[in-house]
């Protein structure tokens, strides 16, 4: 009788050894890998938050666009720009223009005043005590979104992390430039991204925000252009004279004085 016994070859299990192994590190490092992505956007964010709540004055200008899907689902973007100087912990000075408005908003800590040079009419009221108050005040009072405005609280990461599902550092990116962290983050409703500047300065410099819960998925995206700190404003930086002629009405009758015209044909915006 034939022997048809197969003697063993180790080298076969031997074989198999890499393989397993190249397995088992395809199942562990992603995570491992996810977690630090994760981790680091987190730290990137905490430190470009703390450095910039602890500024006093900021002065920047910046390009801004909002995109909104019609009801023929046509995404149209309305853009905007405008300059920005803030004196911690109640003063700022706001001017924004587009093709739909020229808006000019005041706060000396005392007085806040919102100016629409496009009507030529301006509204009064009391001022909020810190800048927190102030952004809080006009998105409630006045339906203004002010998406970009969270970086300037006074704790941006409380307010920027809040609802984050999934956070990535996805590498390196240039601004204008500027070699800068590129961050993403995922919330239920919402994708935002961020870039901070890469240095002893971590500033952001480019915000975008894309809307999950309309078709198209619309975005609104800040470009922060210039950024300047360390210096003394002018005495009279905050202070507002309505000028010859202008109107003065109520806070609660300022129409069109946020990014997106009241007239837009709108499905939907964020």
């Amino acid at each position: 009788m034939t022997d048809t016994r197969i003697e063993p070859q180790p080298h076969r299990h031997i074989r198999t050894v890499p393989g397993l192994l190249i397995l088992a590190i395809s199942l562990l490092v992603p995570g491992h890998y996810a977690q630090a992505e994760e981790d680091d956007a987190k730290a990137i964010l905490k430190t470009m938050s703390g450095y910039v709540s602890k500024l006093q004055t900021i002065e920047l200008t910046f390009d801004s666009s909002i995109e909104v899907i019609t009801p023929q689902l046509e995404k149209i973007q309305f853009t905007n720009s405008g300059d920005l100087l803030v004196n911690r912990p109640d003063k700022l000075r706001a001017h924004r223009v587009g093709g739909y408005a020229n808006v000019e908003l005041v706060s000396d800590g005392k007085t806040l005043s919102i100016f629409g040079k496009n009507i030529n009419a301006y509204a009064q009221s009391p001022a909020p005590r810190t800048l927190d108050e102030l952004i809080e005040s006009i998105r409630a009072r006045q339906g203004v979104a002010l998406p970009g405005a969270d970086l300037l609280l006074s704790n941006p990461y409380t307010a920027l992390i809040a609802g984050v599902l999934e956070a990535k550092h996805i590498g390196r990116g240039v601004i204008d430039g500027v070699e800068c962290e590129h961050l993403a983050f995922r919330n239920f409703d919402t994708d935002w991204q961020l870039w901070v500047e890469v240095g002893d300065k971590p500033i952001p410099r480019k915000l975008v925000i894309t809307s999950k819960t309309i078709n198209d998925a619309p975005q609104y995206t800040l470009r922060i252009k210039n950024w300047k700190t360390g210096f003394e404003p002018p005495a009279d930086a905050f202070s507002f004279e309505p000028p010859v002629g202008a109107q003065k009405i109520s806070p609660d009758a300022l129409i069109d004085i946020d990014e997106l015209p009241q007239s837009a044909p709108v499905r939907g915006k964020q």
